[in-house]
């Protein structure tokens, strides 16, 4: 029996939940590749001040894995409380990149403690930089193996339904679905691109605020070019992404895209609104959307009206798709702008406004993985487990869900607060002049 009351509430909470543990998430995944490339950059170069850069980066990143654990564990235990009947049906078969997902934790856990707890205590700095190999690795991993679990909820296979049982249960071959290698590419390239746009954002900040260092001024030209890099990446892989819908959710596709009728040399509709089943004010691309699903312009793509009513997702993705695309299209241009014109000697990046872009574009960065994450989990809808199981068939049927979402959401304010309070007073107390004049007096000369 279907409890309505609990299948909304419960589907709310986890709305909140992964859209709080999301940030620190990609945050974690992305931050640790960063620290490591400073760090190489600086000792390549024999420059203070990139080494510095990992230094105050790590500690930074520390903070935000604690609050990424607690949400994470909170994610686990809704799991379970929640979607019981999801569980029980999923669950002998995702148990491996769950348990898999966890020892990546641990290996880079391990191996961070290590390298913050080593500082100064090698002969080389390229052997303490070794010590973020693991970490990097274990953060991708970690995202690696808990994508292949939302991978398999949208394309479920590895085992058998008979008489409604699993059987011939194929763990390997549940986790290497269709969906998995382009929604783990997706992964991986927006925590990579989003981590460095949120680190350029706050250098451009401290900029803007006057503070003329060098350091600054390095930090933000090495995020921008890594940006521009995985920003890049990123469009590539949402090409790939677009092609796989095509062929495996095509309702998600025709959803995201309002096309609502099968047809050859489909267009792209971009923004628009819907009055009386017509799309108006919209902007169009002829043939895009046949190139985007089969790059091919002629290619005849399917329209919802193939699918039944009750299996259409809720056509509001549409805006979330824009939403994500167009924030992506933005920084990849930004960033662009802004390397054309450190390479030809153009003086208009170092203006205010151009300065304002570059700190808006941490915020707008983290609206885009926001806002790609709910078209990926509400355009599965109305399936928790594509073709299988309907989201409210997974869900709880106890009351009392209401009272968990007030919790938890007291719960991850105090978490927003405690972390933007601790970075802040440990930023503030140990700013980069000062420490800067610290390691100067250390070295018994000054940073180069």
């Amino acid at each position: 029996m279907i409890n309505e009351s609990a299948v909304f509430w419960s589907r709310v909470l986890t709305e909140i939940t992964l859209s709080f543990h999301i940030i620190y998430a990609t945050i974690g995944v992305g931050i640790p590749l960063m620290i490591m490339i400073a760090q190489w950059v600086g000792y390549k170069s024999g420059d203070e001040h990139y080494i510095l850069l990992a230094r105050r980066w790590a500690r930074g990143f520390v903070i935000t894995v604690a609050v990424g654990v607690v949400t994470g564990t909170a994610i686990g235990l809704q799991l379970s409380l929640l979607w019981p009947n999801f569980m029980q049906l999923a669950g002998q078969i995702i148990a491996l990149p769950l348990f898999l997902e966890t020892f990546a934790f641990f290996f880079e856990a391990i191996f961070l403690g290590i390298y913050l707890y080593t500082w100064d205590r090698f002969d080389s700095q390229k052997k303490h930089m070794l010590l973020l190999i693991p970490v990097a690795i274990g953060a991708s991993m970690s995202a690696v193996f808990i994508t292949i679990v939302n991978a398999f909820m949208n394309s479920p296979q590895g085992f058998d339904v008979v008489n409604g049982q699993l059987v011939n249960i194929q763990p390997l071959l549940a986790m290497f679905n269709p969906a998995m290698p382009t929604k783990v590419a997706h992964v991986l390239t927006t925590a990579y691109m989003t981590s460095a746009f949120v680190l350029a954002s706050i250098a451009g900040y401290r900029i803007l605020r006057g503070s003329d260092h060098i350091y600054h001024k390095k930090a933000l030209y090495l995020l921008m070019k890594l940006g521009f890099i995985f920003s890049v990446a990123t469009i590539g892989v949402g090409d790939f992404s677009g092609k796989y819908l095509a062929e495996y959710q095509p309702e998600k596709l025709a959803a995201a895209e309002w096309h609502f009728e099968t047809e050859a040399g489909a267009s792209l509709v971009l923004f628009g609104i819907l009055e009386d089943g017509k799309v108006k004010y919209s902007i169009k691309i002829p043939w895009g959307l046949s190139i985007l699903a089969h790059n091919n312009p002629n290619a005849e793509v399917i329209g919802l009206d193939q699918f039944p009513e009750d299996e259409i997702p809720p056509l509001y993705i549409h805006y979330l798709f824009n939403i994500m695309v167009f924030i992506g299209i933005f920084m990849t241009a930004l960033t662009l702008v802004y390397l054309v014109a450190k390479w030809r000697g153009w003086v208009f990046v170092q203006s205010k406004w151009y300065n304002w872009l570059i700190v808006a574009g941490g915020p707008l960065s983290i609206i885009a993985i926001e806002t790609g994450w709910w078209l990926a989990e509400v355009g599965r809808q109305p399936w928790i487990l594509r073709g299988i199981m309907r989201t409210e068939e997974g869900a709880t049927t106890s009351d009392g869900v209401d009272m968990m979402l007030i919790l938890f959401c007291l719960l991850y304010i105090l978490l927003a607060i405690g972390s933007i309070l601790a970075l802040h007073r440990m930023f503030k107390e140990n700013s980069i002049e000062r420490e800067i004049a610290d390691r100067t007096a250390a070295k018994g000369g000054d940073l180069v």
